[in-house]
C-alpha cells in the first residue's frame, strides 16, 4: 500500500464529448491508420530516394535550399509581413501542444527539403543531417554501420530539428546528456539571411548554447552536426522487478543506474541504456541495457527477442511481466530496441485503440501501426482537443534526481496516472547559463549521481488518463497542469514546451533563465523577426497585435546581463 493518498472526488456527468472519444477509434481505424501506412511509405521511399545519392550530391542541394531561405528571409518586407515560422502546417507537429502561433499573420519559410542525411563521418564520429530528418531514418542509416547517435529519442517520427529546439531524451541521457547536449555545430540562417555556424568555442559560442529550448525563435537549423557512439549488434537488457511504496521504487530507480559510492563516471558500474515503468502506486519494472554483440546473443542459452515485429507485445506490457516471473534477461536487436516504443506510443496507443494490445489485432493489423500523431491531431476537432487538454495529460516532468519520489508521490496525489515513464539525464553545468541549467552549487552536495560537472535529472513522464477520470470522477486538468508547473519552479524542475502549458509569461521566466537567450535575440536582430519563445509556447490563439506588441516591449527593455557560472 502507498503511504501517500490521492484525494476523493465526486462522480461527474458524462456529455456527448466522452462519447465522440470513447468511439473515436472507428476514425482511427478505418481514417487515420491507413492514411498513416500511406504517409510512413511516401516518407520511406523518398528516404531511399535520399540514401542513393551521393553524400557530395545531398550537400549540394542543400546549399542551393540554404540559399532560397536566405532569399526568401531577405525578400520579407518587415513593415509589412508578419513574423518568420516554417510553412509546415499546425498539426503536423509531433507535440501535443497546439500550434496556435500560425493562426496570426506569419511569413512562411519553407523548410520542408531539409530532411537528408548529409554525411556520416566515422572517423570523425559525426553525422552531418538536416533538420527534418527524423529518429528512424537516422537509426535505418547508422545502425548498420555500428554507429549511432549518442542519443536516440524513442519515436520514430521526431525529428532533429524539434529534439534541438524543443527537447530530446533518451535511456543513454544519464551518460551524454540531453539531444541537444550532443550536438557539435548548428548552421543556421539569421534574421538577416546571414548564414552562421555555431560552435562552443567559435564567435557565435553564444548562440550555440543558446538554441537547445529555444523553439526555433533565435534563426532557422538548417543544419546540425552531431556526435556519433560506436555500437553493437544487440541490446542485453535486464527486467528487474521492485515492489514497495513510491519512495522505495525512486531508490531502486537511482540504484539502478548510479553507483552509491558516486562512481558515476565508471562504465563498469554504468550501464548504457536505462529507463524504469512505474505501473502503480506500488509496482515498477527497471530496466538497464549494456550493448552485446551478435555472437554473445547467440550464445547457446540466451534469450533474443524481436520486439519490433509488428505481432509482437507492446513492449511496456512486455516489461510488466517481470512483476510476475521475476527478473530476467534478453537480447534484443539494438535498432529495434532504441524504437521499442514506437508502436504503442509508449502506452498511448491504448487509449487510442482499447484493443490495439489484444493479439488478434496485433496479428492481423499490427503492421499499420502506429497512427501518425499529427493525423491525429489533423481529424480531431477543436472540440476534441480540448476534451484532451482538460481530461488527459500529456507531461513530462524534468526534476532533480533526488527529488524523483517527491516527484511521484505528487503526480499519485493530483493526477494519479500510470504507468509512468523514468528516465534519468544529466543536467551539464556550462561555461553560460542557458534556458534550463542545475542548481547552483549541486556539486558541493555529492548527490547520487551527480559528478562536479553535471547534476543527474530525471524525466518522469506522465502521459495517459488519471485515475478520476477513468473512475467517472471530476478533475480539472487545467489546474492540475498549473500545480504541475507550480511544484515544478518550486523544486527547480522543468516542463518541456512541446506539451499544453498554462505558465503565465512572469512564471515562465521563472521556471527558465532568459538572460542568454534574450541577449542572442537581440544580438542576431531575432526581435522583430522571429516570435519569442514564450508567445511561441503560450497556449491560445496569439493575435497579430498582441504578438507585435510583445515584440515592441521587448525591444525596449535592456539587454541583460549573461551568467556565468563560478568556477
Amino acid at each position: 500500500m502507498t503511504d501517500v493518498q490521492a484525494p476523493v472526488r465526486p462522480k461527474r456527468k458524462k456529455n456527448i464529448m466522452d462519447l465522440l472519444v470513447q468511439f473515436r477509434w472507428i476514425v482511427v481505424i478505418f481514417v487515420v491508420l491507413p492514411l498513416s501506412f500511406l504517409y510512413y511509405f511516401s516518407i520511406y521511399l523518398g528516404d531511399v530516394r535520399s540514401e542513393s545519392k551521393s553524400f557530395k550530391q545531398r550537400q549540394k542541394e542543400h546549399d542551393e535550399n540554404v540559399k532560397k531561405v536566405v532569399k526568401r528571409l531577405k525578400d520579407r518586407n518587415g513593415s509589412k509581413d508578419g513574423l518568420v515560422c516554417t510553412a509546415r502546417k499546425p498539426w503536423v507537429a509531433v507535440g501535443m501542444r497546439n500550434v496556435d502561433y500560425k493562426r496570426a499573420r506569419h511569413f512562411e519559410v519553407d523548410l520542408s527539403p531539409f530532411r537528408n542525411v548529409l554525411n556520416i563521418d566515422t572517423e570523425r564520429m559525426i553525422a552531418k543531417v538536416e533538420p527534418l530528418v527524423n529518429m528512424g531514418q537516422i537509426s535505418r542509416v547508422t545502425v548498420p554501420m555500428n554507429v549511432s547517435l549518442a542519443v536516440v529519442a524513442e519515436l520514430d517520427d521526431l525529428t532533429v530539428g524539434g529534439l534541438i529546439n524543443g527537447y530530446g531524451i533518451e535511456g543513454s541521457s544519464h551518460i551524454y546528456g540531453l539531444f541537444s547536449d550532443t550536438v557539435v555545430s548548428y548552421e543556421v540562417v539569421l534574421a538577416d539571411g546571414q548564414v552562421v555556424r555555431a560552435t562552443k568555442d567559435n564567435e557565435y559560442s553564444d548562440l550555440f548554447y543558446a538554441i537547445p529550448w529555444s523553439q526555433g525563435t533565435l534563426g532557422l537549423l538548417v543544419s546540425a552536426e552531431i556526435k556519433l557512439v560506436p555500437i553493437k549488434e544487440y541490446m542485453k537488457v535486464t527486467y528487474k522487478p521492485v515492489v514497495g511504496n513510491l519512495k522505495e521504487i525512486a531508490q531502486a530507480y537511482m540504484d539502478s543506474f548510479s553507483p552509491r559510492d558516486g562512481d558515476q563516471d565508471n562504465r563498469e558500474k554504468v550501464p548504457d541504456f536505462v529507463e524504469t515503468m512505474v505501473y502503480t502506486p506500488t509496482e515498477a519494472v527497471c530496466m538497464t541495457g549494456r550493448y552485446a554483440s551478435k555472437e554473445e546473443a547467440k550464445k547457446k542459452g540466451n534469450v533474443i527477442n524481436n520486439v519490433g515485429w509488428w505481432f509482437k507485445t507492446w513492449f511496456y506490457q512486455h516489461a510488466q511481466t517481470a512483476l510476475k516471473k521475476g527478473e530476467f534477461v534478453e537480447y534484443i536487436p539494438t535498432r529495434e530496441y532504441y524504437h521499442r516504443h514506437t508502436r504503442s506510443l509508449y502506452w498511448e496507443g491504448k487509449l487510442i485503440l482499447p484493443f490495439g494490445d489484444q493479439w488478434w489485432f496485433r496479428f492481423f493489423f499490427g503492421w499499420a501501426m502506429p497512427p501518425k500523431v499529427s493525423l491525429l491531431k489533423a481529424t480531431q476537432g477543436e472540440y476534441i482537443r480540448n476534451y484532451y487538454h482538460e481530461n488527459h495529460v500529456i507531461q513530462d516532468m524534468l526534476v532533480p534526481l533526488y527529488k524523483v519520489g517527491d516527484a511521484l508521490e505528487w503526480v499519485h496525489r493530483e493526477m494519479e496516472v500510470y504507468p509512468l515513464w523514468l528516465c534519468p539525464h544529466r543536467l551539464y553545468r556550462l561555461p553560460l547559463k542557458t534556458m534550463v541549467y542545475p542548481e547552483p552549487g549541486f556539486e558541493l552536495h555529492k548527490r547520487q549521481g551527480d559528478t562536479k560537472y553535471a547534476q543527474m535529472y530525471t524525466d518522469v513522464g506522465v502521459y495517459y488518463a488519471p485515475g478520476p477520470i477513468l473512475r467517472g470522477e471530476v478533475f480539472d486538468g487545467i489546474e492540475a497542469v498549473r500545480k504541475l508547473e507550480s511544484w515544478l519552479i518550486e523544486n527547480h524542475g522543468f516542463q518541456p514546451q512541446y506539451a499544453v502549458s498554462e505558465l503565465t509569461e512572469k512564471n515562465f521566466w521563472r521556471m527558465f533563465d532568459g538572460s542568454l537567450y534574450e541577449n542572442c535575440r537581440k544580438k542576431y536582430k531575432a526581435i522583430g523577426t522571429f516570435m519569442s519563445v514564450y508567445y511561441k509556447s503560450k497556449k491560445g490563439k496569439k493575435t497579430e497585435k498582441e504578438v507585435q506588441e510583445a515584440e515592441q516591449e521587448t525591444a525596449e527593455v535592456e539587454t541583460p546581463e549573461v551568467d556565468e557560472p563560478e568556477d
